[in-house]
């Protein structure tokens, strides 16, 4: 079922529920279809700890660099 904008926008509770029902639904500006009305589909849970075991962090990582705190905190105005 295609339908153009102002169309859509006048039935647009009607088309959420045909969408939701399992018809396609197709709006289209100047009947040029541009987006399908679908029903949502969530992505799932967050899975944590996926890199786990495939990168190690250094022990010196929180350690400070004098290098760079001296561009920070030296610099000369």
């Amino acid at each position: 079922m295609i339908f153009n904008i102002a169309e859509a926008k006048a039935n647009f509770s009607k088309l959420v529920n045909l969408a939701y029902h399992g018809e396609k639904v197709v709006i289209a500006k100047n009947n040029l279809p541009l987006v399908d009305l679908v029903v949502h589909q969530p992505d799932g849970k967050r899975q944590l700890g996926l890199m786990a075991g495939k990168i190690t962090v250094p022990d010196n990582f929180l350690d400070e660099d004098e290098e760079i705190n001296a561009l920070f905190y030296d610099a000369k105005a």
